[in-house]
């Protein structure tokens, strides 16, 4: 047994894990982080990076096909099903070795195997079952003055839809699938099932998306989501909302769904696969929290705004601290834990600053209030919106369809909120977010000058619109 101590622990080497561990380290505290599975954690291996090649790849066969409407050629294009899986899982492999490098270079210490919480300050780590980095520590009691769990989540599993790794996948089968099915239903219709139904429906299959909901992408603005939803049918996506599948009837290479159409008629879908995406749950099961007295709620360990639990040394970040359950989010919140406990006082994250980006063609991305949640908050609103059909920039690339939608505060010309659909949205969505975060009002906005030719004029014409000067539309 190896017995070593350090200032910080962090429980999980996922986005905000080795986040964490990184700038604890920049603030000179003697670092070190545990994992059992693979640095970097679902985001790099099964989730975020490696999802966005397999959408890259899709892209770029979208453009093949339609070669004809840039003026090029492109005869007998097809794809490589293994190749493409290839190219995910090398990316994948790039993120963990990268993790690792950034490791070594910030002198973290990774210990390999599986923790649990013994008391504050104590832990115990257990071996894994996977293969230890070279000059990884091993199992053994270490100490930390503070603990820091950043153990992620794992897909949600609900009574009829449990996943079998053979029909029935979640999104780690759904990366690495066997063969490419020519069918597929997609139970769940938030980020992770969009994306993977506009993956497997831009490689050729028969997409069915069942949500449960009235809306698809439920976090979303209602208008947005309708114009996403518009773009999707016309790609030949077929989408049943406010519907649920009751039973999966498993065949030897294939499934059939009943599904209710939540207007009171039943119809049977016969798939080659089905993927189960509805939702995610928080790792908090077998950390030592219920000996401990770690205070959760819905499955999700309950923080202060500097993460702080309940338990004096102990704290929690990302999704195991609950929704929402972006990378980007668990970032941010490390690296306020590690500031407060350096004695910076860093500022609280406030949740509505908090930008979220769907990578299905075509893209979504948003920030703040919907338009229906600051009516709801009673606020007195002005809403502006611009569509892509008005940019230069946007139908020169032949992506006309989008739509940039602002509100503000009519009385004092806040930003509340900004949703977009379209063309490389996601990258848009952060002069939103960068606005915001320096309480920026319409008047800055109008003032501020956007390049020419380029998809970012969409923003500020949507500002425009929503005080009555747009100048494109």
């Amino acid at each position: 047994m190896t017995e070593s101590n350090f200032d910080i622990i962090i429980i999980g080497s996922g986005p905000g894990g080795y986040v964490t561990a990184i700038r604890a380290a920049q603030l000179g505290f003697k670092t070190a982080i545990v994992e059992r599975d693979f640095l970097g954690g679902i985001c790099s291996n099964w989730g975020c990076i490696p999802t966005k090649a397999l959408l890259r790849s899709a892209e770029i066969y979208h453009y093949m096909q339609h070669a004809k409407d840039y003026g090029l050629s492109a005869d007998n294009v097809s794809f490589d099903a293994a190749a493409v899986i290839k190219r995910s899982r090398g990316v994948a492999g790039r993120m963990n070795s990268g993790v690792g490098f950034l490791m070594k270079k910030n002198k973290v210490s990774i210990i390999w195997g599986e923790a649990t919480i013994d008391a504050p300050g104590k832990i115990t780590v257990k071996a894994s079952k996977t293969e230890a980095p070279k000059g990884a520590l091993g199992p053994g009691t270490y100490q930390a003055k503070h603990i820091i769990i950043a153990t992620g989540a794992r897909p949600r599993v609900l009574p009829g839809l449990e996943p079998d790794k053979k029909l029935v996948w979640t999104y780690f089968e759904a990366m690495n699938p066997d063969k490419m099915p020519k069918s597929l239903l997609v139970v769940g219709s938030g980020a992770i099932g969009i994306e993977f139904a506009s993956f497997y429906r831009t490689m050729g299959a028969e997409v069915t998306v069942v949500e449960v909901l009235p809306q698809i992408l439920p976090v979303e603005d209602a208008e947005i989501a309708a114009f996403a939803r518009k773009q999707f049918e016309k790609q030949g996506m077929k989408i049943m909302s406010g519907a649920k599948v009751t039973k999966l009837d498993k065949k030897a290479d294939s499934v059939t769904a009943t599904i209710d159409d939540g207007k009171g008629g039943t119809q049977t879908l016969t798939v080659d696969r089905v993927i189960a995406a509805v939702g995610v749950v928080g790792n908090i099961e077998n950390i030592g929290l219920e000996k401990l007295g770690v205070k959760t709620d819905r499955g999700a360990i309950v923080i202060d705004g500097m993460c702080r639990t309940n338990v004096p040394g102990i704290y929690a970040i990302g999704d195991v601290a609950g929704p929402p359950m972006l990378a980007h989010k668990a970032e941010h919140e490390g690296v306020i834990c590690v500031e407060a406990i350096k004695g910076l006082h860093p500022h609280p994250m406030d949740k509505h600053l908090i930008p979220g980006c769907t990578y299905c063609s075509p893209q979504t991305a948003s920030v703040g209030l919907t338009e229906q949640a600051a009516k709801d908050k009673k606020l007195d609103i002005r809403v502006g919106r611009f569509p892509f059909i008005g940019n230069g920039k946007a139908i020169a690339l032949g992506e006309d369809q989008g739509l940039v939608k602002v509100i503000f505060d009519k009385k004092t010309g806040q930003l509340l909120g900004a949703h977009l659909v379209g063309a490389e949205v996601t990258e848009l969505i952060q002069g939103f977010v960068v606005a915001m975060n320096l309480e920026t009002t319409e008047e800055e906005l109008m003032h501020t000058i956007f390049p020419h030719p380029t998809l970012s004029e969409t923003m500020k014409e949507a500002v425009l619109d929503a005080y009555g000067r747009v100048l494109n539309m």
